[in-house]
Protein backbone atom coordinates (compact mmCIF):
# COMPACT_ATOMS: atom_id res chain seq x y z
CA UNK A 1 0.00 0.00 0.00
CA UNK A 2 1.09 3.23 -0.89
CA UNK A 3 0.80 6.85 0.97
CA UNK A 4 0.87 10.29 -0.27
CA UNK A 5 2.50 12.18 2.44
CA UNK A 6 2.44 16.42 2.14
CA UNK A 7 5.50 17.36 2.94
CA UNK A 8 4.68 21.41 2.14
CA UNK A 9 2.04 23.77 1.70
CA UNK A 10 -1.25 24.37 3.16
CA UNK A 11 -1.97 20.37 4.02
CA UNK A 12 1.79 20.13 5.32
CA UNK A 13 1.42 17.09 7.40
CA UNK A 14 -1.56 15.26 6.11
CA UNK A 15 -1.66 12.21 4.65
CA UNK A 16 -3.63 10.36 2.16
CA UNK A 17 -3.87 6.33 1.54
CA UNK A 18 -3.95 4.77 -1.25
CA UNK A 19 -5.80 1.52 -2.38
CA UNK A 20 -4.98 -0.45 -5.29
CA UNK A 21 -7.00 -0.86 -8.13
CA UNK A 22 -8.70 2.77 -7.67
CA UNK A 23 -8.52 6.08 -8.97
CA UNK A 24 -8.27 9.07 -6.90
CA UNK A 25 -9.37 12.65 -8.67
CA UNK A 26 -7.91 15.68 -6.72
CA UNK A 27 -9.01 19.24 -7.27
CA UNK A 28 -10.74 21.90 -5.53
CA UNK A 29 -14.27 20.98 -6.01
CA UNK A 30 -16.33 19.57 -2.89
CA UNK A 31 -17.26 16.49 -4.40
CA UNK A 32 -13.80 15.28 -5.53
CA UNK A 33 -11.94 12.42 -3.57
CA UNK A 34 -8.81 14.85 -2.38
CA UNK A 35 -10.22 18.35 -1.94
CA UNK A 36 -7.15 20.63 -2.74
CA UNK A 37 -8.75 23.94 -1.87
CA UNK A 38 -6.61 26.98 -3.09
CA UNK A 39 -6.74 28.95 -6.19
CA UNK A 40 -3.68 27.49 -7.60
CA UNK A 41 -5.49 24.14 -8.13
CA UNK A 42 -8.32 23.23 -10.76
CA UNK A 43 -11.56 22.32 -9.93
CA UNK A 44 -10.24 18.92 -11.46
CA UNK A 45 -6.51 18.82 -11.25
CA UNK A 46 -5.08 15.71 -11.77
CA UNK A 47 -5.77 11.46 -11.70
CA UNK A 48 -3.45 9.15 -9.98
CA UNK A 49 -4.37 5.59 -10.45
CA UNK A 50 -3.32 2.41 -8.58
CA UNK A 51 -3.41 -1.44 -9.32
CA UNK A 52 -1.34 -4.19 -7.65
CA UNK A 53 2.04 -3.25 -8.30
CA UNK A 54 1.98 0.29 -9.35
CA UNK A 55 1.17 4.08 -8.85
CA UNK A 56 0.85 6.72 -11.61
CA UNK A 57 -0.79 10.26 -11.93
CA UNK A 58 -2.33 12.03 -15.17
CA UNK A 59 -2.66 15.96 -15.43
CA UNK A 60 -6.12 16.45 -16.25
CA UNK A 61 -5.68 19.75 -17.84
CA UNK A 62 -5.40 22.05 -15.18
CA UNK A 63 -4.28 25.31 -15.30
CA UNK A 64 -1.11 25.35 -13.63
CA UNK A 65 0.12 21.95 -13.90
CA UNK A 66 0.91 19.01 -12.66
CA UNK A 67 4.89 18.15 -11.60
CA UNK A 68 6.96 15.15 -10.50
CA UNK A 69 10.17 15.48 -9.14
CA UNK A 70 10.50 19.05 -10.94
CA UNK A 71 9.06 18.24 -14.25
CA UNK A 72 5.71 19.00 -16.05
CA UNK A 73 3.86 15.98 -16.42
CA UNK A 74 0.78 14.84 -18.94
CA UNK A 75 1.02 11.00 -17.31
CA UNK A 76 3.57 9.68 -15.63
CA UNK A 77 4.26 6.11 -13.77
CA UNK A 78 5.53 6.75 -10.00
CA UNK A 79 7.88 5.51 -7.87
CA UNK A 80 8.60 5.86 -3.88
CA UNK A 81 9.93 9.24 -2.88
CA UNK A 82 8.54 10.53 -6.11
CA UNK A 83 7.31 14.41 -5.32
CA UNK A 84 4.36 15.42 -6.91
CA UNK A 85 3.81 19.49 -7.09
CA UNK A 86 -0.01 20.72 -7.29
CA UNK A 87 -0.96 23.65 -6.42
CA UNK A 88 1.56 25.19 -3.45
CA UNK A 89 1.08 21.75 -1.98
CA UNK A 90 4.47 19.61 -2.38
CA UNK A 91 3.20 15.59 -2.11
CA UNK A 92 5.85 13.21 -1.34
CA UNK A 93 4.82 9.13 -2.40
CA UNK A 94 5.84 6.85 0.15
CA UNK A 95 5.38 3.30 0.93
CA UNK A 96 2.79 2.43 4.15
CA UNK A 97 2.39 -0.50 6.41
CA UNK A 98 0.00 -3.04 5.30
CA UNK A 99 0.01 -4.29 8.99
CA UNK A 100 -1.09 -1.39 10.88
CA UNK A 101 -4.39 -2.11 12.53
CA UNK A 102 -7.21 0.59 11.68
CA UNK A 103 -5.31 1.83 8.91
CA UNK A 104 -7.11 5.60 8.29
CA UNK A 105 -9.82 5.57 5.21
CA UNK A 106 -9.90 7.84 2.13
CA UNK A 107 -13.21 9.79 3.93
CA UNK A 108 -11.41 9.89 7.55
CA UNK A 109 -7.89 10.95 5.50
CA UNK A 110 -10.10 13.84 3.48
CA UNK A 111 -11.32 15.34 6.68
CA UNK A 112 -8.16 14.95 8.36
CA UNK A 113 -6.72 17.00 5.37
CA UNK A 114 -9.34 19.51 5.98
CA UNK A 115 -8.61 19.56 9.81
CA UNK A 116 -4.77 20.40 9.02
CA UNK A 117 -5.92 23.30 6.79
CA UNK A 118 -8.09 24.96 8.89
CA UNK A 119 -5.55 24.56 11.71
CA UNK A 120 -3.45 27.13 9.50
CA UNK A 121 -5.15 30.45 10.86
CA UNK A 122 -2.60 31.83 7.75
CA UNK A 123 -1.63 29.70 5.40
CA UNK A 124 1.22 30.66 3.82
CA UNK A 125 2.31 30.13 -0.27
CA UNK A 126 4.46 27.55 0.48
CA UNK A 127 6.46 26.27 3.72
CA UNK A 128 8.40 23.03 4.48
CA UNK A 129 11.69 21.53 5.58
CA UNK A 130 14.92 21.13 3.87
CA UNK A 131 15.22 17.64 5.51
CA UNK A 132 12.23 16.61 3.68
CA UNK A 133 12.62 18.32 0.39
CA UNK A 134 16.72 19.58 -0.05
CA UNK A 135 17.18 22.97 -1.90
CA UNK A 136 18.15 22.11 -5.29
CA UNK A 137 15.03 19.88 -5.35
CA UNK A 138 13.28 22.34 -4.00
CA UNK A 139 13.95 25.46 -6.71
CA UNK A 140 13.82 22.97 -9.24
CA UNK A 141 9.93 22.74 -8.60
CA UNK A 142 9.73 26.25 -8.31
CA UNK A 143 11.84 27.21 -11.18
CA UNK A 144 9.49 24.67 -13.78
CA UNK A 145 5.91 25.79 -12.30
CA UNK A 146 7.20 29.16 -12.56
CA UNK A 147 6.50 30.51 -9.05
CA UNK A 148 6.91 34.35 -8.12
CA UNK A 149 8.02 35.10 -4.32
CA UNK A 150 10.95 35.46 -1.95
CA UNK A 151 12.27 31.96 -0.83
CA UNK A 152 13.08 32.22 3.16
CA UNK A 153 15.57 29.99 4.36
CA UNK A 154 16.33 29.49 8.23
CA UNK A 155 18.82 26.97 9.24
CA UNK A 156 21.65 27.29 11.65
CA UNK A 157 23.61 28.80 9.39
CA UNK A 158 21.71 31.86 8.73
CA UNK A 159 18.55 33.26 7.02
CA UNK A 160 18.68 33.43 3.54
CA UNK A 161 16.56 34.73 0.71
CA UNK A 162 15.96 33.88 -2.60
CA UNK A 163 14.45 36.56 -5.01
CA UNK A 164 12.08 34.94 -7.91
CA UNK A 165 10.68 35.96 -10.63
CA UNK A 166 8.62 33.74 -12.78
CA UNK A 167 10.88 30.61 -11.43
CA UNK A 168 14.12 32.62 -11.72
CA UNK A 169 16.37 33.21 -9.16
CA UNK A 170 17.46 37.09 -10.27
CA UNK A 171 18.95 38.21 -6.00
CA UNK A 172 20.09 36.44 -3.62
CA UNK A 173 20.94 37.15 0.34
CA UNK A 174 22.81 35.75 3.67
CA UNK A 175 21.52 37.62 6.76
CA UNK A 176 21.09 41.24 4.72
CA UNK A 177 25.09 40.92 4.22
CA UNK A 178 26.29 42.65 1.45
CA UNK A 179 29.46 41.44 1.69
CA UNK A 180 28.54 38.16 0.35
CA UNK A 181 28.01 38.61 -3.53
CA UNK A 182 24.30 37.27 -4.80
CA UNK A 183 25.48 34.18 -6.93
CA UNK A 184 27.92 33.61 -4.19
CA UNK A 185 25.19 33.11 -1.69
CA UNK A 186 23.12 31.00 -3.74
CA UNK A 187 25.86 28.31 -4.10
CA UNK A 188 26.48 28.92 0.47
CA UNK A 189 22.75 27.84 0.74
CA UNK A 190 23.12 24.85 -1.26
CA UNK A 191 25.18 23.93 1.49
CA UNK A 192 22.60 23.99 4.04
CA UNK A 193 21.08 20.28 4.51
CA UNK A 194 19.00 21.78 7.21
CA UNK A 195 16.06 24.20 8.23
CA UNK A 196 13.06 25.61 6.99
CA UNK A 197 11.65 27.04 3.97
CA UNK A 198 9.10 29.43 3.27
CA UNK A 199 7.82 31.34 0.40
CA UNK A 200 6.32 34.72 0.65
CA UNK A 201 4.80 37.00 -1.81
CA UNK A 202 7.01 38.70 -4.48
CA UNK A 203 8.79 41.66 -2.99
CA UNK A 204 9.21 44.36 -5.39
CA UNK A 205 12.32 46.47 -4.26
CA UNK A 206 14.79 47.16 -6.85
CA UNK A 207 18.29 45.68 -6.44
CA UNK A 208 21.53 46.46 -7.34
CA UNK A 209 22.80 43.45 -8.84
CA UNK A 210 20.34 40.71 -10.54
CA UNK A 211 21.83 37.56 -11.11
CA UNK A 212 21.57 36.54 -15.25
CA UNK A 213 22.32 33.24 -14.92
CA UNK A 214 19.45 31.06 -15.33
CA UNK A 215 17.91 28.97 -12.43
CA UNK A 216 18.85 25.58 -13.78
CA UNK A 217 22.49 26.87 -14.70
CA UNK A 218 23.11 27.72 -10.89
CA UNK A 219 22.16 24.83 -9.86
CA UNK A 220 24.25 22.84 -12.00
CA UNK A 221 27.12 25.28 -11.25
CA UNK A 222 26.38 25.43 -7.65
CA UNK A 223 26.55 21.67 -7.24
CA UNK A 224 29.71 21.32 -9.28
CA UNK A 225 31.29 24.02 -6.86
CA UNK A 226 29.65 21.81 -3.78
CA UNK A 227 31.09 19.23 -4.14
CA UNK A 228 34.58 20.44 -5.13
CA UNK A 229 34.33 22.57 -1.90
CA UNK A 230 33.58 20.13 0.54
CA UNK A 231 36.46 17.74 -1.00
CA UNK A 232 38.93 21.00 -0.30
CA UNK A 233 37.57 21.75 2.90
CA UNK A 234 39.87 19.18 4.62
CA UNK A 235 42.97 21.04 3.68
CA UNK A 236 42.06 24.28 5.11
CA UNK A 237 42.57 25.92 8.55
CA UNK A 238 39.75 25.63 10.62
CA UNK A 239 37.53 28.61 9.76
CA UNK A 240 38.08 30.64 13.07
CA UNK A 241 42.20 30.69 12.36
CA UNK A 242 43.47 33.98 12.47
CA UNK A 243 45.70 33.92 9.10
CA UNK A 244 48.19 37.30 8.54
CA UNK A 245 50.99 38.29 5.99
CA UNK A 246 54.16 37.44 7.18
CA UNK A 247 57.00 39.90 8.21
CA UNK A 248 58.74 40.14 6.45
CA UNK A 249 57.04 38.90 3.23
CA UNK A 250 59.76 37.04 1.56
CA UNK A 251 57.73 35.73 -1.64
CA UNK A 252 57.32 39.18 -4.25
CA UNK A 253 54.13 40.84 -4.32
CA UNK A 254 54.76 41.40 -8.25
CA UNK A 255 54.19 37.46 -8.61
CA UNK A 256 50.66 37.46 -7.72
CA UNK A 257 47.17 37.67 -9.61
CA UNK A 258 44.82 40.09 -8.85
CA UNK A 259 42.62 37.89 -7.69
CA UNK A 260 45.67 36.89 -4.74
CA UNK A 261 46.17 40.17 -4.31
CA UNK A 262 42.53 41.09 -3.55
CA UNK A 263 42.79 38.51 -1.39
CA UNK A 264 46.22 39.73 0.70
CA UNK A 265 44.73 42.80 0.96
CA UNK A 266 41.64 41.06 3.08
CA UNK A 267 44.09 39.60 5.53
CA UNK A 268 46.27 42.88 6.43
CA UNK A 269 43.68 43.23 9.12
CA UNK A 270 44.12 39.33 10.14
CA UNK A 271 40.75 38.28 9.43
CA UNK A 272 39.54 34.76 10.20
CA UNK A 273 39.35 31.93 7.11
CA UNK A 274 35.68 32.65 7.33
CA UNK A 275 36.04 36.67 7.06
CA UNK A 276 37.89 36.20 4.06
CA UNK A 277 35.90 33.43 2.29
CA UNK A 278 33.05 36.18 3.30
CA UNK A 279 34.31 39.11 1.88
CA UNK A 280 35.99 37.75 -0.68
CA UNK A 281 34.18 38.67 -4.08
CA UNK A 282 34.98 35.14 -5.54
CA UNK A 283 32.90 32.31 -4.61
CA UNK A 284 33.58 30.09 -1.88
CA UNK A 285 35.43 27.59 -4.03
CA UNK A 286 37.33 30.08 -6.10
CA UNK A 287 38.34 32.03 -2.30
CA UNK A 288 39.60 28.50 -0.71
CA UNK A 289 41.51 27.67 -3.59
CA UNK A 290 43.18 30.29 -3.84
CA UNK A 291 43.76 31.03 0.23
CA UNK A 292 45.27 27.37 -0.02
CA UNK A 293 48.18 28.39 -2.94
CA UNK A 294 49.15 31.81 -1.11
CA UNK A 295 49.46 29.96 2.16
CA UNK A 296 51.38 27.35 0.55
CA UNK A 297 53.53 29.97 -0.95
CA UNK A 298 54.63 31.62 2.28
CA UNK A 299 52.22 34.94 1.32
CA UNK A 300 50.14 34.27 4.21
CA UNK A 301 50.16 32.61 7.59
CA UNK A 302 47.54 30.81 9.99
CA UNK A 303 48.44 32.52 13.27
Amino acid sequence: MWTLKFISGKYQGGEFPLRPNREIIIGRSSDLDMVLVEDMVSRKHAKITTDDHAVSIQDLGSTNGTFVNGEKIRAVRLKEGDRILVGTSIIKLVTANNEVPGATTENEARSRLQVTANRRAEPKMMQGNIEEIPLPDLLQLLSTSRKSGVLVLRSEWGTGRLYLRKGQIYYANVDESFDVSPRKAVFRMLTWDKGLFELEPPDDRTVMEELQDSTEGLLMEGMRQLDEFRELSSKLPPFEAIVSIPRPLGPKLRDLKPQELDLMQTALDEATVQQIIDHSPQTDLDTAQTLLSLLERGYLVVG
